[in-house]
């Protein structure tokens, strides 16, 4: 498997993520478009590791009245080091096919 193209792909896919995230910086209507979405989802993937059953991810349990829980510390770090962890396997799936030009 070629590390190096594994890296790169990595790095765009990061890179790609964080552009699209910009708009919803200076737009806050952007987050309801389905750009927006792709944007949202990995957001809201805390809540359904919550629903599943791992403690510690959202304040006060999980418990906070009508509104949404924001993540805790230790949530955030599980949440980015999830979709880490998947920008990472989805680069080295698509790094490590072979193609001819690789072959020699």
């Amino acid at each position: 498997m070629n590390r190096r193209r594994t890296l790169r792909l990595f790095a765009l896919i990061v890179a790609a993520y964080a552009l699209l995230t910009l708009p919803g910086l200076f737009w806050p209507g952007y987050l309801d478009t389905p750009f927006g979405l792709l944007v949202v989802v990995p957001f809201l993937s805390i809540y359904v590791f919550h629903g599943i059953g791992i403690p510690g991810l959202l304040q006060h349990g999980g418990a906070c009245g009508w509104g949404w829980c924001a993540p805790t510390v230790l949530g955030w770090v599980v949440l980015v080091g999830f979709w880490l962890g998947v920008a990472g396997l989805l680069a080295r799936l698509v790094a490590g096919r072979d193609t001819d030009a690789d072959r020699g």
